[in-house]
């Protein structure tokens, strides 16, 4: 698959003025819940109504979804407000259901992406669709796995394609709900600059209070919209309450987001980015060096440990080491999150190096 400016233009069909907006809550719950939603977001930037219809849970017990039926209440929706409708698909059963209530936007889940053979079976199922079909990255930070269900989905003749980047698991805990992982996305971005890019802060963050931030965030790196669960009585729905916003709060979010340009053609922006970005050139050039300069001084303690039949690992020295870190690092403004995947990847760094002076 390779980057082409057809790619967008499903998205530039749409003609706005602004990101692209989905909304609408994590699960259709009933056919009153549904319209209510929909019919308070017809006048607001919204263009596609989303809500799910079977739900992928954790573990057996939770609420799957109300199925079928909920595909009627769509369809309801979208005569009596005119926004488009979408929803996750995980089956072929789903995507031909979908297909038969002619819901117009359908994206493969996190779960799913992980599996090569569902996606593969839900690009069988939707060969040649002209339906807006977006891939959600898998649970784990897997690049190519993400861009795999995307090339799948390509393969089978589907052509309006996009991406969703809802963040990935991790045992840690974090302030997310699922982790960013950023650089991921910027790295999709580079690749494929012209397949539209769509933010799911409500996965992300896991908390309605972080939405604007994590929305934010995206626009400033150039995502192409966002898909923001949005529900009448979030603190009472019946899946992931604690992440979905009332339609009033989505409005107002939207208001205050701020909508970056691409790029400013003007000479003073040129020339003030042309030395800040030198800085950072030389900036960079002195942290490579003192990164050489750390690994050697941890070939000659590898030495020290291998000379005195010492195990490479010393945990209470590493945690002394981190602590010391995320407490210097706060006063640099830098993120305990930061520091700690900074020095987790010096650190295995060093026991790299340290390894190898032990296998010599």
């Amino acid at each position: 698959m390779e980057n082409k400016k057809e790619m967008r233009k499903w998205l530039e069909d749409f003609n706005l003025n602004h990101p692209l907006v989905i909304a609408g809550p994590c699960s259709a719950e009933t056919e009153e819940q549904v319209l209510k939603i929909a019919h308070e977001l017809k006048d607001s930037k919204v263009s596609v109504f989303r809500a799910g219809i079977w739900k992928p849970r954790t573990r057996p017990g939770g609420f799957e979804g109300i199925g079928e039926i909920g595909l009627k209440w769509l369809q309801k929706a979208k005569a009596e407000t005119g926004l488009l409708m979408g929803t996750e698909v995980a089956t072929a059963a789903h995507c031909k259901l979908a297909l038969e209530y002619d819901i117009d936007v359908l994206w493969v889940g996190a779960r799913t992406t992980a599996n090569p053979f569902a996606v593969q079976e839900i690009a069988d199922t939707l060969k040649g669709t002209d339906k807006i079909v977006l891939v959600k990255n898998p649970v784990n930070p897997d690049l190519a796995l993400w861009l795999g269900g995307v090339e799948r989905l390509h393969m089978a003749g589907i052509e309006k394609l996009g991406v969703i980047h809802r963040g990935f698991s991790t045992y840690e805990k974090t302030k997310y709900r699922n982790i960013p992982e950023w650089q991921i996305a910027i790295e999709l971005q580079n690749k494929f600059p012209d397949l539209p890019l769509i933010i799911d802060p409500s996965h992300i963050t896991g908390d309605r209070k972080m939405i604007f931030e994590v929305t934010q965030e995206a626009l400033d790196l150039n995502y192409d919209g966002m898909i923001i669960e949005t529900h009448i009585d979030p603190d009472n729905a019946w899946s992931d309450a604690a992440q979905q916003v009332t339609p009033d709060t989505l409005k107002q979010i939207i208001k205050d987001l701020t909508i970056r340009k691409t790029d400013d053609t003007t000479d003073e922006y040129s020339q003030k980015m042309t030395k800040l970005r030198a800085n950072i050139d030389v900036l960079d050039a002195n942290l490579l060096e003192l990164l050489g300069k750390r690994m050697k001084v941890a070939d000659e303690i590898g030495q020290v440990k291998k000379d005195a039949n010492v195990a490479i690992l010393q945990n209470n020295r590493w945690n002394e080491i981190l602590g010391k870190m995320i407490l210097e690092g706060e006063k640099k403004g830098l993120t305990e999150e930061f520091v700690l995947k900074l020095f987790k990847a010096i650190h295995q760094e060093s026991i790299g190096h340290q390894e190898k002076i032990f296998n010599a």
